[in-house]
């Protein structure tokens, strides 16, 4: 859906998803997309703009979309979630699993008699008495593979004779595996089942030489698994049969997969922030992730050319393969499928689910978009994603803007002098702008200069916080493409690899997208070639200049030293770690604490009044202050001492 805002644009936009969402000329402007969270409204975004809303299931309908395992909703999409008593078995192929079996000219689709062993009906059954298409002198056992299509918790594997016969076709021996499906762990399992067209191992769950029972029932570990083994050789004293195997999973959907179709945008366009809406357990992973590209498909298609091991991407009258024609290949002449880097970035890394939105990644203005979204979930526990939102400006600020940093070593938590280098290309069409913003670990200690093409331009800033900066410069049109921006400015970093983000705007289009700056070698002549900042030396010691505002607190209401400022450096700390302020009598009690468990690298402050817990006064004398964190390098603590006066 389609919607514009206010009504009195005339412009539509141009979106595919595999199917027609709608046909038109590209929007101009700014345009937000939507997926899900169907009964919200439309953002309040000040100015014109374009809003576009898509249901989950339109954003993974198309040729490259996605939905594994996962419930769709118009208001949200969850992992599957399974109920115990269900058996899955006959259910496999519709879920996008498959059976198949061994024959002596190899791996095949479960036929013919093979479907009775799954078909949901306990008085059908599979006859092990050799005649299955087998060649007992080199196939000597029956054998299946059952691909869940999907990854599960399974409650129990079941299976059995028909009733009448339990007494005298139950299975004697047999061999039962399971594989999670991970690639790095093939070839090390220790049941292989195999011959000639591929062969297939799996960790064995049960290897059975003496059964007596006519019901078997197997409990696997809660542990993921995407594929099951099953082997059973000729009966010694007689026919076997299987009336059914029954497979039942129980908890969430371990793994769940969700790919939007690619969204065509009209037109390159700057890419703004992604936001979403969701929850998610404590434990649950979450990985949000993005890429932009050049061309309705990110991927490359590849065919055997039967000339020695050659591979060509295109077909046999010279045309490039697409999607549809690699398809259409026969089976062994299909050689893979690869990413096209030419023309596609590679996904991002993953967003911080629980900050609720990020900058979108694209090395330079983009005409298509990609989302996705994996979901690991620990047995019940689980998250879900409500929707997710980004906006796009048609024509972008330019074409291209590079940006790196020197010096690209500091030393932790000192203040250091930067230069920030940016170099714009535009094109025609582009937009230009007269603001650059630079995104800082703390509020810069000051920001020096500014010079385009060599020449000061004095320092204009705009904005400045704990979180960065924004300069205002002469506007940036066609005539000035190429030209070099230099901003000087003094920060801190506390974290190796501290990336120093940027973008440009035009601040008369407040409301269109600010464009993100492309890491690279804005300058040769200039050390360094990207955004990134590390520290000159790696430091053993996590917490780091901790200091008191004042070594005496006098609580009494005079606007003077009625507070302590508790400020300190977490250096090279992985987010999440808890981090713990306390305030300790000198018996070594507790009587103040503070702990939100941010962590993080950066300067973090925490206040006292002087009060305990409970906000009571406490008595004149001496405490102890005292920071600590516990990672995976132990305990870490550092002390300070202050008094409380009246």
């Amino acid at each position: 859906m389609v919607q514009r805002y206010p009504f009195g644009r005339c412009l539509a936009v141009f979106v595919t998803l595999g199917l027609a969402i709608g046909l038109a000329v590209p929007a101009m402007g700014l345009t937000t997309y939507r997926i899900g969270g169907e009964s919200l409204p439309p953002p309040e975004v000040e100015g014109d703009f374009e809003f576009v809303q898509l249901s989950w299931s339109e954003a993974a309908g198309g040729a490259l979309g996605l939905a594994s395992q996962f419930t769709l909703t118009p208001e949200f999409i969850t992992p599957e979630s399974f109920d115990s008593s269900v058996n899955l078995a006959p259910l496999l192929k519709e879920r996008g699993g498959n059976v198949r079996a061994l024959v002596w000219t190899g791996w095949g689709p479960a036929v013919g008699e093979d479907l009775l062993v799954f078909d949901g009906d306990p008085e059908t059954a599979f006859l092990g008495d050799g005649d299955w298409g087998g060649d007992y002198s080199v196939i000597k056992n029956k054998t299946f593979i059952f691909d869940l299509g999907g990854s599960f918790l399974l409650d129990r594997i079941r299976f059995f004779p028909r009733e009448k016969h339990f007494e005298d076709r139950f299975v004697e021996a047999f061999r039962l595996g399971l594989s999670d499906g991970d690639p790095l762990k093939d070839g090390t399992r220790e049941f292989v089942l195999g011959h000639r067209t591929g062969f297939f191992d799996f960790d064995i769950l049960a290897d059975v030489q003496e059964n007596t029972d006519a019901i078997v029932e197997l409990r696997p570990p809660p542990t993921p698994v995407t594929s099951i083994g099953f082997e059973l050789p000729e009966n010694r004293r007689g026919i076997w049969e299987i009336a059914e195997l029954e497979i039942y999973a129980f908890g969430v959907a371990p793994v769940a997969d969700f790919v939007c179709d690619v969204i065509d945008l009209g037109e390159p366009a700057s890419l703004g922030t992604l936001q979403w809406g969701g929850r998610s357990s404590k434990g649950v992973e979450v990985d949000l992730t993005m890429r932009a590209g050049d061309d309705e498909d990110p991927n490359n298609y590849w065919r055997f050319t039967f000339r020695g091991d050659e591979r060509s991407r295109y077909d046999a009258n010279g045309r490039e393969l697409t999607r549809s024609a690699y398809n259409g290949l026969e089976r062994a002449e299909k050689a893979g499928i690869t990413h096209d880097t030419e023309s596609w970035d590679f996904w991002s890394a993953a967003y911080d689910f629980d900050s609720g939105g990020g900058t979108m990644a694209a090395n330079r203005p983009r005409q298509f978009v990609q989302l996705h979204t994996e979901v690991r979930s620990r047995e019940t526990e689980t998250a879900q994603l409500d929707w997710v939102q980004f906006s796009v400006s048609i024509p972008p600020v330019a074409s291209q803007v590079m940006a790196e940093i020197s010096p690209t070593t500091s030393a932790a938590g000192a203040v250091t002098p930067f230069t920030y280098r940016v170099r714009p290309i535009l094109q025609p069409d582009d937009l230009g702008f007269d603001s650059v913003t630079i995104r800082t670990p703390t509020q810069p200690s000051s920001i020096d200069g500014v010079r385009v093409a060599g020449r000061d331009v004095g320092v204009d800033v705009v904005h400045v916080d704990d979180g960065g900066f924004t300069v205002r410069i002469p506007r940036f049109d066609l005539s000035q493409s190429g030209e070099l921006v230099e901003v000087d400015f003094q920060s801190e970093v506390f974290q190796f690899g501290t990336v120093f983000e940027g973008s440009v705007f035009d601040s008369n289009r407040p409301h269109e997208v600010h464009q993100a700056l492309t890491p690279g070698d804005a300058d040769p002549l200039a050390d360094g070639d990207g955004l990134q900042v590390d520290l000159d030396s790696f430091e053993e010691e996590v917490i780091r200049q901790v200091s008191l505002s004042t070594r005496v607190v006098t609580p009494n209401n005079d606007g003077i030293n009625d507070q302590v400022m508790i400020e300190y450096d977490l250096i090279n700390l992985t987010p999440g770690v808890p981090v713990v302020v306390s305030v300790r009598d000198l018996s070594g009690r507790v009587v103040f604490r503070d702990g939100d468990g941010r962590g993080g690298s950066g300067r973090f402050t925490t206040t006292w009044d002087g009060a305990d817990t409970s906000g009571e006064p406490l008595a004149p004398g001496v405490y102890t202050v005292e920071v600590e964190l516990v990672s995976d390098r132990g305990t870490e603590r550092s002390l300070r001492s202050l008094s409380v006066a009246y």
